[in-house]
């Protein structure tokens, strides 16, 4: 079963191609057929990406790119989002050795929804009804959502009669307790308007915890878990039992860690004191919080960590306390969720800093020897975008590197949702 995946966001449309269904899922023989991307969307030109593969999902990692194809790249005068959906479908069936011969080989497509509120538990099949509970969503997540469903607007048009599956970011965190979820603001405020933590990077939480019970040859309800999703945006999630009972982000993904531009943690009585002694409107206190701050707001050197490191390193103070702050944060959540899950299994560090940077894994895990947490410096040398385990021999706590695979995760769920067996 061959299934699209669409992630479409403001300014890029990114897809993937995989061969999928319930027995290559459960023997783990899938194939990444083909992925690309239009970035840089409604300038002057886009720029087109795109990769033949026909590799096991599991494998690519381990190849680096001297193994794999060369991309196809591109600037090219694309302005819209149906332009950019219509363009990376027909690169599937374009050229002489087509990685399909015809769009009717697509037998669904799956969408990332960044959020699905409390409405949606669980990946659905598109509906009208679903459709409408997006779009009571788009409040919460205005600059995401609405570009969510134009790409499904557009693929239910160019795809017609093939099913549409709806993978939500905020689902998988559906499962924390109301005691993990309530801010400690007047309870209307959540019964009238919603207002609690909702949790992102859900898909990656949930595929790095999968993946790893299968590493270490463990069912995930055995297993007590902190995952570290660090890249530009960071969360990090609590999972006890295969269940996300905590993560960082709240009502928005502004919450919690340090991030590449966005503040994470802070006083809500600060946001009151910059607004008058700053005299910012609501729109430049938005841009102050999520566009300015973090690294970028800190070291003044950069928001990309690759960077900031390389500063750091040849003396900026500024740079080295951004480095700083980032790891602190990392490791209060680390000593925070285990004891919430009264005591700790296994770490895994993903994102593209998380399988990355082998400074800040090490940062992370100094001084947490309470724990029984202690990283092998030669194994974290050596894993760079590649998965396996980074802790010493006498560790108490499993230290795992696990590249990301969301899109594993919205084709999977795609295939569930179309053969409507229940979703793991």
């Amino acid at each position: 079963m061959k299934v699209l995946t669409l992630n479409c966001g403001s300014s890029s449309v990114k897809f993937q191609l995989i061969e999928t269904d319930l027995d290559l899922i459960e023997n783990l023989n899938e194939v990444v057929i083909a992925r690309g991307s239009v970035e840089k969307l409604g300038l002057s030109p886009a720029f087109v990406k795109y990769e033949k593969l026909g590799f096991n999902p599991f494998d690519i990692p381990k190849m680096g790119k001297d193994l794999l194809p060369d991309p196809y790249t591109n600037p090219e005068e694309i302005t819209k989002h149906d332009e950019a959906i219509e363009r990376c479908i027909g690169l599937l069936t374009e050229g002489d050795e087509p990685v399909i011969k015809d769009i009717s080989e697509v037998a669904a497509v799956g969408h990332r929804i960044v959020h699905g509120g409390e409405r949606f538990k669980s990946s659905q099949l598109i509906t009208e009804e679903v459709v409408e509970g997006i779009r009571r969503c788009v409040e919460f997540a205005p600059l995401h959502n609405p570009h969510n469903l134009k790409g499904y607007d557009i693929a239910s048009k160019l795809l017609p009669n093939i099913p549409q599956v709806a993978v939500f970011d905020t689902s998988f965190h559906q499962s924390m307790p109301p005691y993990a979820y309530h801010y400690g603001l007047p309870y209307d405020l959540y019964q009238r308007h919603g207002v609690r933590r909702y949790g992102f990077h859900g898909s990656s939480h949930r595929f790095v915890n999968y993946r790893l019970s299968r590493l270490v040859g463990k069912h995930r309800a055995e297993i007590k878990t902190v995952t570290c999703h660090l890249g530009n945006g960071c969360s990090m999630a609590c999972i006890d039992k295969g269940k996300s009972i905590d993560t960082t982000m709240g009502f928005t993904p502004l919450e919690g860690l340090l991030m590449g531009t966005r503040a994470g943690d802070l006083d809500g009585s600060l946001i009151m004191t910059l607004l008058c002694k700053e005299a910012l409107t609501l729109a430049e206190a938005n841009s102050l919080l999520n566009k300015q701050s973090g690294l970028i707001g800190i070291s003044g050197v950069s928001s990309d960590m690759r960077n900031v490191l390389e500063a750091a390193n040849e003396g900026n103070d500024r740079a080295k306390l951004a480095v700083d702050m980032f790891c602190y944060r990392i490791k209060k959540y680390i000593g925070s969720y285990a004891a919430a899950m009264n005591g700790l299994d296994y770490i895994v560090f993903t994102g593209g800093i998380g399988e990355n940077a082998v400074a800040i894994r090490e940062y992370c895990c100094q001084q947490l020897d309470y724990l029984g947490i202690k990283l092998n410096p030669a194994l974290n040398k050596e894993r760079k975008n590649s998965e396996g385990p980074v802790h010493a021999d006498d560790s108490k706590v499993g230290i795992y590197v696990i590249p990301t695979n969301e899109e594993l995760i919205i084709a999977r769920d795609t295939v569930r949702a179309v053969r409507g067996v229940e979703m793991p």
